[in-house]
């Protein structure tokens, strides 16, 4: 079975990998740490097809340790006691290099086993994952490791790849040509993923070669085998909540044309439930009391996208994140809240004033209970008087925001408790 063309091109050297300048470059760490012949325990983080497994391939080719590859997907305890059980061997005299893609998959029973061997040197870890290894890998496991993160590859980085792909391509194929802006519109379609983009190139030429004698790759036959977004999405990764934290405090900043397009990546993967409890917090946290009513809104907004779903809940949803974004902002209610759990989780909260408590009941009097209480409509809507426990009674959790809606109600308070020419 032939190879994938992605395999056939997979680079030997560093001077082939496309991206990760800020990894590969001559003078950046793991570079010098290639270069420099001693590999440490590493862990190689970001998405698919970036060059992971491809760098991990050329560092452990430069080791002069028995090499041995496990993925995280198919590996087993048994594979592990089999690695470490070579190390009492001639060839694992030296020590041994583990590459384990997808190390997220290992349980932690798994990735213990490695700890001891690792921790002596015996066992070499390179390890590669497309999830957090802040959030998957075993805390012991990843203090002995070097995490680098991959990023996705810039488009003109991609098609210097894709170019490279279909020179050789041409090489196989003779008589194959390809038309302006292929390449490009591969490179801009995969998004950042060299893989993906490899494999388009591979059908778009099986397609061009199967179909006539004189193989054209056409731009048209490009846009059908090229995935139709580059748009990464995981709902249970990164780019997820990536995604939703830029979208939070896009809005929170009032950029509406930054917060519109998180949303719209969001929409396009298919995902309505989690932006709207996003934006519907933001109405919260981030307009809360400037704007009171935005709350309301957005809560319409995304009731009517709910109710129509996907096409058209975008309509709904944008009018709600351009509403926010060009709404005043305050978080007073936020800190205020934030503050006042705080004292409550250390414990301080004390007993509720005599005068506020309960008295709806035979024997309240008798308790003290209610006794003293001042009814404020009484008083013209508001009377001095203690709410807070003693141990709290000079405690202020809300401070008024800067904004109209707030002062507005920051000069009605000191309205309000002005003297009265009959309480003077």
């Amino acid at each position: 079975m032939a190879s994938p063309l992605a395999d056939k091109l997979r680079p030997r050297a560093l001077e082939d990998v496309v991206g990760q300048s800020h990894l590969l470059a001559p003078g950046q760490v793991l570079r010098s740490i290639i270069e420099g012949g001693t590999i440490p325990n590493m862990i190689f983080y970001g998405p698919s097809g970036v060059g992971k497994t491809t760098v991990a391939n050329i560092i452990a080719n430069k080791a002069g340790k028995k090499l041995y590859r496990l993925n995280g997907t198919t590996a087993s305890t048994a594979d592990i006691k089999e690695i470490v059980s070579q190390l009492d061997t001639f060839e694992g005299r030296n020590g041994v290099v583990l590459y384990l893609d997808e190390i997220q998959y290992l349980n932690k029973k798994q990735q213990q086993n490695l700890l001891e061997f690792i921790e002596n040197g015996s066992i070499t870890l390179i390890a590669s994952t497309t999830e957090n290894p802040y959030f998957y890998v075993y805390n012991a496991v990843l203090s002995r490791c070097t995490v680098f993160e991959f990023k996705p590859v810039e488009p003109p980085e991609v098609q210097r790849a894709v170019e490279r792909a279909f020179r050789v391509c041409a090489e196989e194929y003779p008589g194959l040509t390809v038309e302006d802006g292929v390449a490009e519109h591969i490179s801009f379609s995969c998004g950042g993923d060299v893989r993906k983009a490899l494999n388009a190139v591979e059908m778009l030429v099986l397609s061009a070669v199967s179909s006539s004698e004189v193989p054209v790759a056409t731009l048209q036959a490009a846009k059908e085998v090229s995935q139709r977004s580059s748009n990464r999405y995981d709902r249970d990764g990164d780019v997820h909540y990536d995604l939703l934290s830029a979208l939070q405090k896009s809005i929170r900043g009032s950029d509406e044309n930054a917060a519109l397009h998180y949303l719209a990546r969001l929409l396009d993967s298919g995902d309505l439930i989690s932006p709207c409890r996003r934006i519907l917090v933001c109405a919260s946290e981030d307009i809360g009391l400037a704007y009171p009513m935005a709350v309301v809104v957005v809560k319409t907004c995304i009731d009517a996208a709910m109710q129509l779903g996907l096409p058209e809940a975008r309509i709904p949803l944008a009018e709600a994140v351009i509403l926010l974004c060009t709404a005043p902002k305050s978080n007073s209610a936020n800190v205020a809240i934030d503050a006042a759990l705080a004292d409550v989780r250390k414990g301080k909260y004390g007993d509720v004033p005599p005068h506020l408590k309960d008295g709806h009941y035979g024997g309240a009097n008798k308790l003290g209970r209610a006794i003293g209480y001042k009814y404020p409509h009484d008083f013209g809507g508001w009377v001095e008087q203690q709410y807070l426990p003693d141990e709290l009674r000079d405690r202020v959790y809300y401070h008024f925001g800067q904004n109209k809606t707030e002062q507005a109600a920051l000069a009605y308070r000191h309205q309000q408790r002005a003297p009265k020419p009959e309480q003077k």
